[in-house]
This record gives structure tokens, C-alpha cells and sequence, in this order.
């Protein structure tokens, strides 16, 4: 499995939506299912998945599927 399909099984599932749905442009707060408690729950299991820790200004910063891979990158995930 390669880390863009990790990536998108995480999201699907923390977020329970399609994988169509989990592109680049998705954006928090644009969907109901990416809210504030939902949010939390995709961080912690990206953690998980790709074995990183985000610091809070991440965690915040974290506002897009783009900007997510854009963070794990920084912890040397490759996309």
C-alpha cells in the first residue's frame, strides 16, 4: 500500500466518507463529517498510521488534505 492510499483509508475512515471524497482541495469545517471532534480523531490516527508526532501548531495548521501531506512530509512521508 503506498502513503497516498494510507492517507486516504485514514481519512475515510475517521472521518466515514468515501474515498472519492479525500482529495487534495477537501478542507476542514467544508464537510459535516470534518468537524472539531472529528478532527482530533484523524490526527490521532494519522499518528498512528504514518508513526509521528505532531506538535499543537500542526495539529492546528492541519486544514486540508493537501497541508496534511504536507506535514507528513515534513516527517519524512513520502507522496
Amino acid at each position: 500500500m503506498t502513503n497516498n492510499e494510507r492517507l486516504v483509508a485514514t481519512f475515510v475512515t475517521s472521518l466515514n466518507i468515501e474515498a472519492n471524497q479525500v482529495v487534495d482541495e477537501l478542507e476542514y469545517n467544508t464537510i459535516s463529517q470534518w468537524d472539531s471532534v472529528a478532527h482530533m480523531v484523524l490526527v490521532a490516527a494519522l499518528e498512528k498510521e504514518f508513526d509521528v508526532m505532531l506538535d499543537m501548531d500542526e495539529i492546528i495548521e492541519m486544514s486540508s488534505v493537501k497541508i496534511a501531506k504536507e506535514i507528513l512530509a515534513k516527517h519524512d512521508v513520502v507522496f
